[in-house]
């Protein structure tokens, strides 16, 4: 009797296996995953620039497209043997705003001959990076450079190899062309064509990058520096450091660029609307218990922030919700703020298109139509 009790269990207990697993597909979050592989060699100094003070629109493209979708964003810098490196990673992450501190340090330099380690640079986009598996997620490569592989280095694997297992991940490679070497665009079409993406002409200095600037602006900017007030660091001492830091970088490109910093602040409302963050990546205690159920039960004392450390245990709670309730309500002002300035962008936009393709113009249309696919 007892065998047969067991053998009934385990018989119900594998039948639901595949219903649970379709609930778990589900219920699973749409993801949109980019990676660019750029050509970080001393010709590429213009364009890198523009890269730099756009990743932030173009991530709002991306939330545009899909706003409820998890966005992971990643990097490979390569250059070439010979050089300080040959490629560099940085992994997938929803920390947009590491991956733009990681950006800010790139610096277009090195390369001697014609080729580079375009081959090696694909592959580690492809193989190494950390892709999500499922069905429900868009995955999308843009190669951008202005010479050609090495093919004749023995150790690297080539890229129609590598395409072929892009496809088989169903991995897009999209091929931009800084420049219009003949030698390069007759490889780059090849890798769009093999990628199932698109080949991209671009001018050689990545074309005329527009920061619009909008009235809007200077409070937008001072909105988002009050919601990077309701942040809550916490975690080792670290990472509290880092989220702190996190906080300062809006300033930090104001201080530059107030036209990027609004950007910036556009995609963190944007994307506040389903993760609740004031800034990007783990370690806000406030994003952290709105939007992805922590309980604060749960975190240990050392943890917290010198602030809630010194409060009766009652009262942290309480200034937890204080803070949530004020990161709600600047939020939704903001939202009407952002949503007046896209209105603005797009109009200006409208009446000055472009007469060369820009690096961030192409990669937004592409990436809007990809997604959508």
């Amino acid at each position: 009797m007892k065998s047969r009790t067991t053998l009934r269990s385990l018989a119900f207990a594998l039948a639901a296996l595949p219903l649970a697993a379709g609930l778990s597909q589900a219920n699973a979050k749409p993801a949109v995953e980019v990676a660019f592989v750029l050509d970080t060699t001393g010709s590429m100094g213009g364009l890198i620039e523009g890269a730099k003070r756009k990743i932030w629109s173009i991530a709002t493209a991306i939330v545009d497209s899909n706003p409820d979708a998890d966005i992971r964003m990643g990097l490979v810098a390569y250059r070439d043997i010979g050089d300080d490196y040959v490629t560099k990673k940085i992994d997938l992450t929803t920390d947009i705003q590491d991956l733009y501190a990681h950006l800010l340090e790139l610096k277009a330099r090195g390369g001697g001959d014609w080729p580079e380690s375009v081959n090696e640079a694909l592959d580690v986009a492809v193989n190494k990076l950390q892709w999500t598996s499922g069905s429900d997620v868009r995955r999308i490569v843009f190669l951008v450079g202005d010479a050609p592989p090495h093919m004749d280095y023995a150790q690297d694997t080539k890229y129609p190899v590598t395409l072929s297992v892009a496809k088989q991940r169903d991995i897009i490679v999209n091929a931009v062309l800084a420049g219009n070497a003949q030698d390069t665009a007759r490889i780059w079409r090849d890798i769009a064509q093999n990628g199932n993406g698109r080949f991209i002409p671009i001018p050689q200095d990545g074309g005329e990058v527009v920061l619009i600037e909008t009235p809007f602006d200077e409070e937008i900017i001072i909105l988002q520096r009050e919601i990077n007030g309701t942040v809550i660091p916490y975690g080792p001492k670290h990472l509290q450091k880092r989220t702190e830091g996190k906080t300062k970088q809006l300033s930090d490109v104001a201080a530059a660029a107030p036209a990027q910093a609004s950007e910036m602040a556009s995609y963190l409302n944007k994307r506040s609307k389903v993760t609740s963050e004031a800034v990007t990546g783990d370690g806000d205690l406030v994003a952290d218990i709105t939007a992805r159920g922590r309980s604060f039960s749960t975190i240990k004392e050392e943890d917290l922030p010198d602030n809630l450390r010194a409060m009766k245990p009652e009262q942290r709670m309480d200034e937890v919700n204080k803070q949530m309730t004020q990161r709600k309500v600047l939020n939704e002002k903001l939202s009407a703020l952002v949503a007046k300035r896209d209105k603005y962008v797009a109009d200006q936009r409208a009446k000055a298109a472009p007469k060369t393709s820009s690096f961030d113009r192409v990669v937004e249309d592409t990436l809007k139509a990809q997604i959508k696919r």
